[in-house]
């Protein structure tokens, strides 16, 4: 299938309506029927700033990145772009053309 690889990348800590924001994204695009993201941590990174962030041993919370990212059709990229306009939330995303799909197993 062709589609959308879309990206967006919060800070851990950063809340939306009362819940994380990585949660709230992904809530938000399961109820908009798309059928699965994915959230991961970053270890280390820098961004607009050039403030470096890292990953510490003894850090319980911190300020780094999550990644938020979606495989969908590009209807659902427009559709989910729209909704969280709609929201009025600030954040960064990437968009991109994706080729995507199953390959079948014996289970």
């Amino acid at each position: 299938m062709k589609g959308t690889y879309l990206r967006f990348y919060v800070h851990e800590n950063r809340k939306h309506h009362g819940i994380l924001l990585y949660e709230w994204l992904l809530e938000t695009a399961k109820k908009a029927g798309i059928h699965g993201g994915s959230a991961f941590r970053a270890i280390a990174g820098y961004g607009r700033h050039g403030v470096l962030h890292e990953q510490h041993f003894f850090e319980l919370a911190g300020d780094l990145t999550i990644e938020v990212e979606f495989l969908l059709t590009d209807e659902q990229a427009a559709m989910l772009l729209d909704v969280l306009r709609g929201e009025r939330v600030r954040l960064f995303y990437a968009k991109a053309p994706a080729e995507y799909g199953m390959i079948e197993g014996k289970d």
